[in-house]
C-alpha cells in the first residue's frame, strides 16, 4: 500500500459534538477505502501534536473552516505544506470556505473525494508574522450580521408595527478608517482619503486582488499584486474566521501554489 493510501484522520472535537453523525459517516468511509490512522483529539494541542506526528502518512481534516485553517498554519510553520497535500471533510456548523475552495458537501461525497480525487495547488497568503490567509481578508474587520435565530417574532412583530406608524429612520452614514494600501509598492490611497474597507482576495495564478473602497458613490479602485501592504491608526482585520489586531502595519505575500488540498477529479 502506498503512502498515498495512508492516511492520518484528525477528527476536531467541535465537529464530533456538532454532527456526531456525519463524523461516523466520514470516519467509515475513509476506513473502508484506505489504511487509516484514526485521531481524535480534545484541544488546540492535541491537534498540533496529532498532525506533527503525521510521519508519512497524508493528513485528513474531519472539521469546519477553523479546523481546516488551523491545520493549514501548523502545516505552514511545520514547513510541510510545499511538498505535501492536505485533506478535508467539512463537518460543523460554518464550512462555506471549504465549499468555495472546492471540497464537496456531504459527508459521503467530501471522504470520497478524499479517496477518490487528485491534489490541486493553491495560493496563500502570508504575512510577515507567518499567519496565512486561504479566502478573503477584510480590513478592518467586517462586522458579524445578527443571528437570525437571535430575533423573536415578538421583536420582529414590534418592529413592523413601528415602521407602519411612523417613517423609517435615515440609514447611519458609512464609518470610514483612515488606511494607506500600497499594492507591489504602488500607492493606491493614502491616509488623507478615508476608506470604507479593503479587501484582499488570493485567487490563482500568483497575484490577489485588492479592492479600495472610498464610499457608496465612487468607484472601487482594483488592482493586482503579490504583496499588499496596509497602515494607518490601529485596525483590525479579518482573515478567513479570525479576527486580528489592533495592530499598525501589516503586508500580505501571495505564495503561488504554496498547499495541496484534495479535490474531486474535474
Amino acid at each position: 500500500m502506498s503512502a498515498h493510501d495512508q492516511l492520518l484522520v484528525v477528527i476536531d472535537p467541535v465537529a464530533r459534538r456538532l454532527d456526531g453523525e456525519s463524523v461516523r459517516i466520514a470516519k467509515d468511509v475513509l476506513c473502508g477505502g484506505s489504511e487509516a490512522k484514526i485521531c481524535f483529539p480534545q484541544g488546540p494541542e492535541e491537534f498540533a501534536r496529532a498532525l506533527a506526528r503525521r510521519g508519512s502518512r497524508r493528513p485528513v481534516v474531519v472539521g469546519d473552516d477553523r479546523a481546516l485553517l488551523r491545520a493549514v498554519s501548523l502545516l505552514h510553520r511545520d514547513r510541510w505544506l510545499g511538498d505535501g497535500v492536505l485533506a478535508l471533510v467539512p463537518v460543523g456548523a460554518s464550512v462555506r470556505l471549504a465549499h468555495s475552495l472546492g471540497v464537496p458537501a456531504g459527508a459521503v461525497a467530501a471522504a470520497r473525494a478524499v479517496l477518490d480525487g487528485s491534489p490541486r495547488r493553491l495560493d496563500l497568503l502570508v504575512d510577515e508574522s507567518d499567519g496565512v490567509v486561504l479566502g478573503d481578508l477584510t480590513i478592518p474587520a467586517a462586522r458579524r450580521a445578527p443571528r437570525a435565530e437571535a430575533v423573536s417574532v415578538w421583536t420582529t412583530a414590534r418592529s413592523l408595527v413601528r415602521t407602519l406608524v411612523r417613517p423609517a429612520p435615515a440609514a447611519a452614514p458609512a464609518r470610514t478608517h483612515r488606511l494607506r494600501v500600497e499594492a507591489d509598492g504602488v500607492l493606491l490611497t493614502d491616509l488623507d482619503r478615508p476608506v470604507e474597507d479593503v479587501t484582499v482576495h488570493a485567487g490563482l495564478g500568483g497575484s490577489a486582488e485588492v479592492v479600495v473602497r472610498h464610499g457608496t458613490e465612487q468607484e472601487p479602485l482594483r488592482a493586482t499584486a503579490r504583496s499588499v501592504t496596509v497602515s494607518g491608526p490601529d485596525f483590525r482585520y479579518r482573515a478567513d474566521a479570525h479576527v486580528t489586531g489592533p495592530v499598525r502595519t501589516r503586508t500580505w505575500t501571495v505564495r503561488a501554489g504554496a498547499w495541496g488540498l484534495t479535490l474531486p477529479v474535474a
